[in-house]
């Protein structure tokens, strides 16, 4: 998702220099909207990462965990 709305944002500085100030806006809305994707993916995947760490990391945890590798 970063890299087309990197794609997205260049498109739209390119159209925006040659005048296409339609196609410029579409191409910045695109690009906005990808990024928004993408950080909302990245935070969803931190909080998975924190989660799943916090519950490693549990030394309430560790019996169960201990029973089960037996």
């Amino acid at each position: 998702m970063l890299r087309w709305a990197i794609i997205c944002l260049i498109i739209s500085l390119v159209a925006g220099a040659l005048g296409f100030t339609g196609i410029s806006g579409f191409a910045k809305r695109l690009s906005v909207i990808f990024f928004a994707l993408f950080f909302i993916g990245f935070l969803i995947l931190l909080g998975f990462a924190y989660l799943v760490t916090s519950a490693v990391a549990d030394p309430a945890i560790l019996p169960a965990m201990v029973a089960i590798s037996t």
